[in-house]
């Protein structure tokens, strides 16, 4: 019997997927209920709830992960049912059951489903009854590192340990010795259990150069199951994804069919309904074999959306409520190309550790079409003067590009990057920006290593090249001629009585010294590159309505539209552009002159110290003073963000002093210890 859809909805969750089901529901006609903790109180996800129930805590074990306050929560509301969103409590079949008994009705498969592929140990062996592909691993749990470093000599090296339990790359290692498998079983079962609850651990092994590819699966309670093509998710950092698009760039037509046929195989075979994703791992050879089964709505979602048009929270909410799916698999057609690329608290240039705080300015580009035939999504939970905060995720928000092909959604993936400030805390931008101009990238020619394979330093921007060099150049002096004309119009700034500020420029960028002259006023300029054209100068025209105080310059450039990150500094401007930090000055001639006698200022010298690259808490402290280390012996280790960050010596040493005690939490740069 089809029940009527419901009045009113929990959302069991936080953030940017929160207020995405909030979204759909209020579509949908349906009134929603947010829970929040302590540190939540004011995000944006309680605003844009019609009802708020605080539900504990800080901490997501005192609060989002305590079912019981969820299940009071629903019945001090009147919420029917429950949509968990992802993490947390999403595919834990205990509050599947725990709703069920209080006749709330759980947005999510089955509970039987739940248990069965969540058990990443179980989902292999289900997945071998229902023919599809595994990879060779342990047959069950691995029970003590020594137990890891056999069966890992037994696969073959490279191998992956990790979590049973496990989800978002945490409690999941990669290891290419003895040595690593036995650190690498000890961190993963550790980490576990702090973000878990359950520190079983099993072992398989690493296929060399992977894809992650995965099919959308979508059942009803109905008998029927469909797919909805592939997401390619491969560009990832610590087994977390970055970066993800649909269709995949590896896949052809025959191989997309096979590979949806055995997730439509597994599903039926573990009696699935809602919304759910097989992941495989697959070689550069199109083979393919099955990884694991998330019971629940994936964080790359959006790009299944706009290829197919379909709203997968939708559907889940449908079949939730008993309707069957309205939708067959001839239906299914795969549209132009999505990206999406998660926007992330963290330091590129520290190795992408996390970084908290407050989100001093907060602006995304506009959401909606764009240039040619690309549209702009963006989902976020949070908005300007919001906290980032130490107890959860370091996700900001998710920036998703679709075009009528891969290149157009990747370009409009550039621009947009280059338009999304965020300013107060560090953030993953220049680094998705950069990726969006790797060669690689846009070929199409991934593996879940090529962070490690392309970076294997960490990030520095990209180097300028000519054509982005010639965009910031120009925006720099435009920017600097604006300033200069409303000085004139400003008593005591600049002399006036038909005093003009000079016309040519020196702007010095990226150990070059580049002469132009500027002319003009809002919107139209001229900027000519003197002397670098065939016939003399080489003019290129911009054209802007940007206005000083503006944090992205907007306009066009010799016809092409770009954006452009901008910061003044004491002599010039801090401009980001297509993953290109540049520090440009601009002067004039005579500036130009002066400048070159400046003493460089030289940094202070840490070399003798183990900073904190990122806030934390230190879990421990594996070195005492007067001690000996080697390059490469762990020091430390601190958490944050659910994520244990081991601490290496860059070089040998001896320990002078040990300035923390495991317990404390710490700031960026705080010094940990000192060597003699």
């Amino acid at each position: 019997m089809t029940r009527l859809m419901f009045s009113k909805i929990l959302i069991a969750n936080r953030g940017e997927i929160a207020c995405r089901v909030m979204r759909t529901a209020r579509a949908l006609g349906i009134a929603t209920v947010a829970v929040h903790s302590e540190a939540d109180k004011d995000a944006l996800h309680v605003d844009l709830a019609d009802e708020a129930v605080a539900i504990g805590p800080a901490p997501a074990a005192e609060s989002y992960l305590v079912v019981e306050r969820i299940v009071d929560a629903c019945k001090a509301t009147g919420a029917e049912a429950v949509h968990p969103g992802y993490g947390f409590l999403s595919e834990n079949a205990a509050f599947a059951e725990a709703l069920a008994a209080a006749g709330i009705v759980f947005i999510g498969p089955p509970v039987e489903a739940i248990r069965a592929m969540g058990d990443k140990i179980e989902s292999k062996r289900a997945a071998d009854r229902a023919g599809v592909s595994t990879v060779p691993g342990s047959a069950g749990v691995v029970a003590d590192a020594d137990e890891a470093v056999r069966i890992a000599g037994e696969i073959g090296y490279p191998v992956m340990i990790k979590a049973s339990a496990g989800g978002g790359g945490k409690g999941m290692r990669v290891a290419h010795s003895a040595e690593e498998a036995r650190e690498g079983f000890e961190r993963a079962r550790s980490e576990a259990k702090s973000s878990f609850g359950d520190d079983r651990i099993f072992i398989e092994k690493f296929i060399v150069e992977p894809r992650h590819v995965e099919i959308q699966v979508l059942g009803d309670t109905h008998g029927n199951v469909i797919h909805l093509g592939e997401r390619e998710c491969s560009i990832q950092r610590r087994n977390q994804k970055i970066v993800e698009e649909a269709p995949s760039p590896l896949l052809d037509q025959a191989t997309r069919e096979a590979m949806g046929a055995q997730a439509v195989a597994l599903a039926k075979a573990v009696g699935y309904h809602s919304a759910g994703t097989v992941e495989f791992v697959a070689g550069q050879d199109k083979s393919f074999y099955f990884l694991e089964m998330n019971t629940r709505l994936q964080v790359e979602h959006p790009v299944t959306e706009l290829v197919t048009g379909i709203d997968l929270v939708e559907q889940m909410i449908r079949v939730a409520a008993g309707e069957a799916l309205a939708i067959a698999q001839p239906d299914v057609r795969l549209n132009g190309w999505a990206v999406e690329s998660r926007i992330y608290a963290e330091d590129p240039y520290r190795n992408f550790l996390p970084s908290i705080g407050r989100l001093v300015r907060y602006q995304p580009p506009e959401a909606g079409p764009a240039e040619g035939e690309a549209f702009v999504r963006v989902d976020s939970g949070v908005r300007e003067g919001g906290e980032i905060s130490m107890y959860y995720d370091p996700m900001i928000a998710k920036l998703v590009t679709h075009g009528p092909d891969r290149a157009a959604a990747v370009a409009q993936m550039g621009r947009s990057l280059d338009a999304f400030h965020i300013a107060g805390i560090e953030h993953n931008i220049p680094f998705l920006s950069a990726l969006m101009e790797h060669p690689r990238w846009r070929e199409g020619r991934l593996s879940t290593g090529f962070i490690d394979e392309e970076y294997p330093d960490g990030f520095q921007p990209r180097s300028a090249d000519e054509a982005a060099e010639r965009v910031i150049t120009a925006v720099a002096v435009v920017i600097d001629h604006i300033g200069n004309t409303r000085r004139q119009g400003i008593s005591g700034q600049l002399a006036s009585g038909g005093y003009g500020f000079p016309a040519r420029r020196v702007v010095r960028f990226d150990g070059r010294e580049i002469r132009l002259s500027v002319s003009g006023a809002i919107p139209d300029f001229s900027v000519a590159f003197l002397g670098e054209g065939a016939g003399g100068d080489e003019l290129v025209s911009v054209h802007s309505h940007w206005l000083p105080g503006r944090p992205v310059w907007s306009g066009m450039v010799a016809g092409s539209q770009v954006h452009v990150q901008v910061r003044p500094t004491v002599t010039g401007y801090a401009l980001a552009h297509r993953g290109v930090m540049a520090f440009a000055d601009v002067f004039t001639e005579r500036e130009a002159e002066l400048a070159a006698h400046m003493i460089e200022k030289v940094p202070p010298d840490t070399s003798k110290m183990l900073l904190c690259p990122m806030p934390g808490l230190v879990v421990s402290i594996a070195v005492e003073p007067g001690q000996e280390v080697k390059a490469g012996e762990a020091l430390a280790i601190v958490e944050a963000m659910k994520m244990e960050n081991v601490l290496r010596a860059e070089r040998d040493g001896v320990v002078a002093r040990i300035n923390v005690e495991p317990g404390d939490s710490l700031a960026v740069d705080d010094v940990i210890m000192e060597f003699e």
